[in-house]
């Protein structure tokens, strides 16, 4: 009797549960119909179409474009297309997309970002940027030029590569080009190019850019450079701002020294000698190789100063008490005969537009009174990444070669 009970009890609470389910999925069912009727919940959202920005036309024109629909004026700022000056005025289309075209640019890598309503920002629908100092900017890439377009050959490596400072008691970082092949071989050693970057820049600009990378890529392959290791240090040692602070170089050229060096000879197949080393810099890069390389003569044997030389030279006065001028600092490296025999080429180049013209030209006339062999050369424009790209491009074919005509800019052998 019991039994029949407990089963009675229980066939009872399953058919429960079957009831309990039905009208569950019953009530799913109804929900279901409401959320899909018209008036009962919001249509889903209405995507805009993409924006293409920046987008290239096969004459060189460059638009740009960006979606804001409520602000209410947007510029477009660069510091490197030509002939924009300090912007240009984009205009609202239809959707709220504001745009601008420009151009045509000539072939190259140029930053440039928009301004909001008088907020900087990047163009959210490009993903190349390029680092400065304190930030960051889109990147602008017009092909069409032979020697730093991306090219149908073999590619090196560019790493972004942390290292331990011991003079500053930090982690710092730099990036590394390795030539095609290099993580190939085993037993291979390549000579060290040192390549130092502006005061408002970082390591990261000269790959950016600077197309660093792809200019060598295209050297070597060619056969008009050697193979070559490149290190691409940062040159600031803190936050870099005009007027605050200054540009720490004895900093810098202790990291340099006692870190960076170091750490590329044991951690790279360098050769080693100052037939295998070679150093250049721009600008604040410029006045940092000088103190690098001349105090360390035998260190080197060749030497870029590209739109810079000793700061404050053309403008030093006789008798001025202001303590002892560079030259006076350097004088016995300067004047000493047995370090130079190991330089191959001290190379300058400055546009004759850049606001550092004159310190170039004091700088060279005052390492010619002491002896230096200097190739120096003017071309047109100012302070300007079209300019230290070309310097670069013309300064590697002159590395690690036995060549006693070094080419110059125009891509000839200087007599």
């Amino acid at each position: 009797m019991h039994k029949q009970i407990a089963e009675k009890f229980k066939e009872l609470m399953t058919s429960q549960r079957q009831w309990r389910a039905e009208v569950l999925t019953l009530m799913c069912l109804v929900s279901l119909c409401v959320i899909s009727s018209e008036e009962g919940v919001a249509q889903p959202p209405q995507f805009a179409p993409p924006v293409e920005s920046p987008e290239i036309a096969e004459d060189g024109q460059v638009t740009f474009r960006i979606r804001a629909a409520n602000a209410d004026a947007v510029r477009l700022a660069s510091s490197d297309i030509p002939n924009i000056g300090r912007g240009v005025e984009m205009k609202k289309s239809g959707e709220g997309v504001w745009e601008a075209t420009v151009g045509p640019v000539p072939s190259g890598a140029y930053r440039y970002r928009f301004d909001l309503d008088g907020v900087a920002v990047n163009d959210p629908v490009n993903n190349l940027t390029s680092e400065s100092n304190s930030s960051a900017s889109s990147l602008l890439v017009v092909p069409g030029s032979s020697w730093m377009d991306v090219l149908d050959i073999e590619h090196g490596s560019v790493a972004e590569v942390t290292y331990t400072s011991s003079s500053l008691g930090r982690s710092r970082r730099m990036h590394v080009y390795t030539p095609p092949g290099y993580e190939r071989g085993s037993d291979d050693q390549f000579p060290v190019f040192y390549l130092l970057h502006g005061a408002t820049d970082s390591d990261d600009s000269w790959t950016s850019v600077g197309r660093a990378s792809f200019i060598l890529d295209n050297l070597i392959a060619s056969g008009h450079a050697a193979p070559m290791i490149v290190v691409m240090p940062n040159g600031h040692t803190g936050r870099f701002q005009f007027g605050r602070d200054g540009l720490r170089m004895d900093e810098f050229t202790k990291d340099f020294e006692d870190d960076i060096v170091p750490f590329v000879e044991s951690h790279y197949r360098v050769k080693s000698g100052p037939d295998n080393r070679a150093i250049a810099g721009l600008s604040m890069g410029g006045a940092q190789t000088l103190n690098i390389a001349i105090r360390n003569l035998e260190g080197y044997g060749y030497v870029g100063v590209f739109s810079s030389g000793v700061f404050g030279i053309a403008n030093q006065r006789p008798g001025q008490d202001s303590g002892p001028s560079w030259e006076e600092q350097y004088l016995e490296a300067l004047d000493n005969a047995s370090a130079k025999e190991s330089l191959q080429l001290v190379w300058f180049a400055t546009g004759k537009e850049d606001f550092l013209l004159e310190t170039s030209r004091a700088t060279v006339a005052m390492l010619k009174k002491h002896d230096f062999d200097v190739i120096y050369e003017e071309t047109d424009g100012g302070h300007v990444w079209k300019n230290w790209r070309e310097y670069l491009h013309t300064f590697a074919q002159n590395l690690f070669r036995e060549n006693d005509n070094p080419v110059n800019l125009d891509g000839d052998s200087a007599e």
